[in-house]
């Protein structure tokens, strides 16, 4: 027989080769499992694993079960109850509806199926052993809902089976599928057994409450700890869930949870919105730590663009990145001392256990004590005043002169240069005569030169010094920036680019993508750019590279960031040698003024680089280390 006559693949062969797409490892059987156990409606799922998944998989559910006569049906391809036309794969709802998983999970392993739906009188069970045909249904005793049990998964594709690790690693991967599916769906309860032993136990619930111990129990209380829970709603899409503080970073993209319309998915689009959000605030080669959920229409997402459902395919690609990345970033600029979780900015403190020796009376901080000398600080005639009581009692730097705050109050925004940034934040509407004790307190002392000791109502306050005031400086620079826009000068001689074809038309498509970045762009011939004007604070950088950059981003993404954070990472850099500097003496007003900025500034918890700028010791702190009332 010649091998060039094209003839029909025996049904067996084609579904191990389907397998081979949707069939990877045993953490892919439970994925598809479990998706067609929550399309079903259920309530509460049982799964059973033995050896990692390679010997035995056993999944049982509540749900609405199947039919004596769908049973055999079910491990036919293209066979599903999910979708009948065009219109419904259009709106599919459903997490599973290509009718391909049964068939190729029973092309590769010996499958027991037992189902009872609620109006049947028995259960009923058939049998397929990597073969097309299935048994004849036996009845059986079964609850409402379906039991599924795989066993020796790849036993007739032997070159299949030798490509499986480990069995730790690969129940870590069944693990994760688990904890994943587990995000999705807070009303349905979970239980996980490897080898008998009882790995999760999810209890189902709508509240608050609920959702929130199942995220812990996932993700860890940590993450709880230190996450921002949002819920925002605009333009007919919602994204709401759990998102990382700045301080609360990975050295790795492991807890990053995304679902679009309760679909865990994987996709470029969303992973570089979310890391667009973070940019300024976390530090060099750290991951955010987030379990979102996006609500979107199911006509305005396509859910058919990979073959194991990992990835989707948005029709408003750029609404969606803008939506995701804005409401994230407004919700992370939008923290202000006070407001974050408290254990955000408190440092490990050990809980060490010692006897317990007599016991001495707490001495609070008493904060109030000082409020009456610090709310004389705006004004002038006593800022020598208050500077001399608290030097009274705490070693201070040199004072300020007399004219301080009027100096303060009188610094102008800086120039669109950004030359000469202000040092200090104004005082206007920040302390008046009535303010009560401000989040960050007052000022105590400065130390070392770097950093700044005050007092609030919860115990001492630690800022680094010129952390916070390049984060207050970087900020006043961005909404200086964002006020004028992006500023452009036009070449004397004009940088020509010659590309290919596919980028030169996306950069007359995109011309004004380049605008808005300050650059202009024009097509002269068919693989031929012109540059007639660029960006003034990137007058100096190679733009040819960043056009080519820019256009690789379009061709690759259909969007790109590159010129806002090469100009984000400029003023970054200036914030940054402008900011002041270690060992300079600071006066009590000046730290003060520091203090208020501090509270009064976008991401404030951190620097630029993603430093923290400020750090919390409570009173009950302070007695854990000096190990008072033990």
């Amino acid at each position: 027989m010649t091998m060039n006559r094209i003839q029909l693949l025996p049904p067996q062969l084609a579904n191990q080769i389907a397998a081979g797409e949707v069939i990877e490892r045993p953490a892919s059987v439970i994925k598809e499992l479990l998706e067609n156990s929550l399309d079903a409606g259920s309530k509460q799922i049982e799964i059973d694993i033995d050896k990692g998944g390679s010997q035995r998989i056993k999944v049982t559910d509540d749900g609405s079960g199947i039919y004596e006569d769908d049973l055999a049906l079910a491990f036919s391809r293209h066979a599903t109850s999910k979708i009948r036309t065009l219109d419904d794969l259009e709106r599919v709802g459903s997490l599973g509806f290509r009718g391909e998983a049964l068939a190729s999970i029973g092309s590769v392993a010996r499958v027991t199926l037992s189902s009872r739906t609620q109006d049947a009188h028995s259960g009923w069970q058939i049998k397929i052993e990597g073969q097309a045909t299935a048994s004849n249904p036996i009845p059986v005793a079964h609850p409402k809902g379906t039991t599924i049990e795989i066993l020796d998964l790849f036993f007739n594709t032997p070159a299949r089976r030798k490509f499986m690790r480990t069995e730790q690693t690969e129940f870590g991967h069944i693990d994760e599928v688990v904890k994943r599916l587990a995000l999705s769906c807070f009303d349905v309860g979970l239980s996980l057994r490897h080898n008998k032993r009882v790995v999760h136990q999810l209890r189902a619930g709508e509240d608050d409450h609920t959702r929130t111990q199942r995220v812990a129990s996932i993700c860890g209380d940590h993450f709880i700890e230190h996450a921002l829970y949002i819920d925002l709603e605009a333009s007919g899409l919602r994204l709401w869930g759990w998102t990382s503080l700045p301080t609360f970073s990975r050295s790795q993209a492991d807890l990053q949870y995304f679902y679009v319309n309760g679909r865990m998915i994987r996709d470029k689009l969303v992973n570089h919105a979310v890391k667009q959000a973070y940019q300024d605030v976390l530090y060099n080669n750290r991951y955010p730590a987030f379990v979102l959920f996006l609500e979107i229409d199911p006509l305005a997402v396509d859910v058919n663009a990979h073959p194991a459902k990992h990835e989707v395919r948005f029709r408003e690609s750029r609404l969606v990145h803008d939506f995701i990345f804005r409401n994230i970033q407004r919700a992370l600029a939008g923290l202000r001392p006070g407001q974050q979780a408290t254990s955000a900015h408190k440092p490990n403190i050990p809980d060490i256990t010692y006897s317990k020796p007599p016991q001495q009376q707490k001495i609070p901080l008493q904060v109030q004590e000082e409020i009456a000398l610090y709310k004389a600080l705006h004004e002038i005639r006593e800022i020598k005043e208050a500077e001399g009581l608290v030097a009274h009692n705490v070693v201070q730097p040199p004072v300020a002169s007399d004219n301080f705050v009027q100096t303060l109050e009188s610094i102008a925004s800086p120039k669109v240069e950004f030359s000469h940034p202000s040092p200090f934040p104004k005082l206007e509407g920040i302390i008046t005569k009535n303010s009560e004790v401000p989040i960050l307190g007052f000022a105590l002392a400065q130390l070392h030169g770097i950093y700044i000791l005050a007092e609030n109502e919860q115990g001492l306050i630690l800022v680094d010094i010129h952390a916070a005031h390049e984060r207050i400086t970087y900020e006043r620079m961005k909404k200086e920036l964002e006020a004028e826009g992006i500023k452009s000068q036009p070449l004397l001689i004009p940088i020509t680019l010659t590309v290919n074809e596919i980028e030169a038309n996306t950069a007359e498509q995109a011309a004004d993508v380049f605008a808005q970045a300050g650059i202009e762009i024009e097509r002269l011939g068919p693989t031929t750019l012109v540059i007639r004007s660029v960006p003034i604070l990137l007058s100096d950088r190679n733009m040819g590279q960043i056009v080519r950059d820019v256009l690789s981003d379009l061709i690759e993404n259909n969007l790109s960031s590159r010129v806002s954070n090469l100009i984000h990472e400029l003023l970054g850099n200036i914030a940054c040698r402008s900011s002041i500097r270690a060992n300079r003496n600071m006066t009590i007003p000046e730290m003060n003024a520091l203090l208020r900025g501090i509270e009064h500034t976008n991401n404030s918890g951190q620097c630029n680089h993603g430093r923290p700028t400020w750090l919390q010791l409570t009173v009950d702190d302070l007695d854990k280390l000096f190990l008072r009332g033990r």
